[in-house]
């Protein structure tokens, strides 16, 4: 058995080490994120980089567990405290990372998202993407592999979002692209188009780390029965699956223009 001091030393290198390497992977996700947001380079060399990124925060972690569990007598404070932030740092990391990739994995492989699948929104100002249909997986599925790209798009559609839906508002579609707007400008979109009139407002998000951008039109129609008819479509520029991203928008975007409308009575 080793002696004393000799655990110790083994101890402290399996602390700066795994500090190091939890450090390291924080930082090469950063920097691989920040460069791909600026354009040195492509966002798949990128996403590599994030995996190696969480395999060594992984290997941090672990090393850093196993040197907290080793008793030694006399360790240091600051050893301490270095294997808990290894610890620590690593896990948010590789937990964050790992939460990405199994949404990624649970989500289907489409990134063109929208409220009316019968009456997809159009984009007037904003070009869609040319390769927005070429990159429409079956899955294996022996359903849709004889579809069109577009028609397979609709069915993975339909099964993954069957919630988002054409909503109504009460005001009529000029308020409503207006309501739009200040919502839109809320968030930090880039505007294309704010067209009360033809009741259609188109704008881009960009993502805060990788610099994504993602094209969204908002069209408002009028209801027969009074007020709009609001329908949104957000499609990322690049990449086959959006990890839910676009989808998400739109839930939060229309429940936030909805919120604004006055509640019926119970």
């Amino acid at each position: 058995m080793a002696d004393p001091r000799s655990r110790r030393l083994l101890v402290e290198r399996l602390t700066w080490i795994g500090l190091g390497l939890s450090v390291a992977a924080i930082l090469l996700a950063l920097i691989a994120a920040f460069g791909s947001g600026q354009g040195w380079w492509h966002f798949r060399p990128a996403f590599f980089a994030l995996r190696i990124a969480f395999f060594a925060a992984l290997a941090g972690g672990l090393l850093a567990l196993v040197a907290l569990l080793i008793r030694t007598r006399g360790r240091r404070r600051r050893v301490t405290m270095a294997g808990i932030a290894a610890l620590l740092l690593a896990a948010g990391f590789s937990g964050y990372i790992g939460w990405q990739a199994r949404t990624a994995r649970a989500l289907p492989p489409i990134h063109d998202i929208t409220t009316n699948l019968e009456n997809v929104p159009e984009f007037y100002r904003l070009r869609v993407r040319t390769d927005n249909f070429d990159i429409v997986p079956h899955m294996g599925r022996q359903d849709l592999h004889p579809l069109a790209p577009e028609d397979r798009w609709k069915v993975i559609h339909r099964e993954a979002y069957p919630d988002l839906r054409t909503i109504h508002v009460p005001w009529p579609p000029a308020q409503t692209i207006q309501r739009a707007a200040d919502l839109a400008r809320a968030r930090g979109w880039e505007f294309a188009t704010i067209s009360p009139d033809a009741g259609v407002l188109e704008a881009t998000d960009t993502s805060r780390f990788f610099r994504f951008k993602d094209d969204i039109v908002v069209r408002a129609r009028r209801a027969p029965q009074g007020g709009s008819l609001v329908d949104m479509r957000s499609i990322s520029r690049v990449g086959v699956s959006d990890i839910g991203v676009n989808a998400r928008r739109i839930r939060s975007f229309l429940a936030d223009l909805r919120e604004g409308a006055p509640q019926r009575p119970a």
